[in-house]
């Protein structure tokens, strides 16, 4: 080989040898970056790990809470009257003393005695009577059963109450059955 050749081959070595070299710093990068992309991947899966195991605690909390308060629900609605009911019970057992009585005075005076208890309870839960008799008609409040002429009583005004009628305190438990006068 020429000296001129061997120049040539040693040049072109050198260039390869620079080329090589570039690629190896590239490649040494590239594993470095491919690395540091693994090292987060991994980092990133942890959390995603840790947010799936969160979120599944959380789901059986809120359906434990679900549970605990569906069944609070319940024994509320089961147990709503419970204090009315220990209300009556006292009216209830005035009753049977007034039965037991032999005078007919004494009766009527436990038998008062008792309409006046029930009377406060209801009161005290929110219950009245609907006003009637003498009162204009009102279909929210009243149930006219029969129509009536009266030459003392207005159009439209209640003649006479056959039935009384409640509200619980905004509501209409029951109507009052009436009649109302039509000229």
């Amino acid at each position: 080989m020429t000296d001129e050749n061997k120049s040539e081959t040693e040049a072109e070595t050198q260039d390869f040898e620079e080329i090589i070299e570039e690629l190896e710093k590239e490649l040494t990068q590239k594993n470095e970056e491919i690395e540091k992309l693994q090292e987060d991947l991994e980092k990133q899966a942890s959390e995603t790990q840790e947010y799936i195991s969160l979120s599944q605690r959380l789901q059986a909390d809120f359906e434990n809470f679900k549970k605990i308060t569906d069944k609070r629900n319940n024994d509320l609605v089961k147990f709503a009257n419970e204090n009315l009911i220990k209300e009556f019970l006292d009216c209830y057992e005035d009753f049977g003393r007034a039965l037991e009585t032999e005078n007919d005075e004494d009766l009527r005076n436990g038998i008062e005695l008792i309409y006046n208890k029930f009377s406060d309870v209801l009161a005290k839960e929110g219950v009245s009577e609907i006003p009637a008799k003498g009162e204009k008609f009102d279909l929210n409040r009243h149930e006219a059963l029969m129509v009536q002429d009266s030459p003392d009583v207005e159009n439209g005004y209640i003649i006479e109450e056959l039935m009384k009628g409640y509200m619980y305190k905004d509501k209409v438990l029951k109507y009052s059955k009436v009649i109302v006068c039509k000229k």
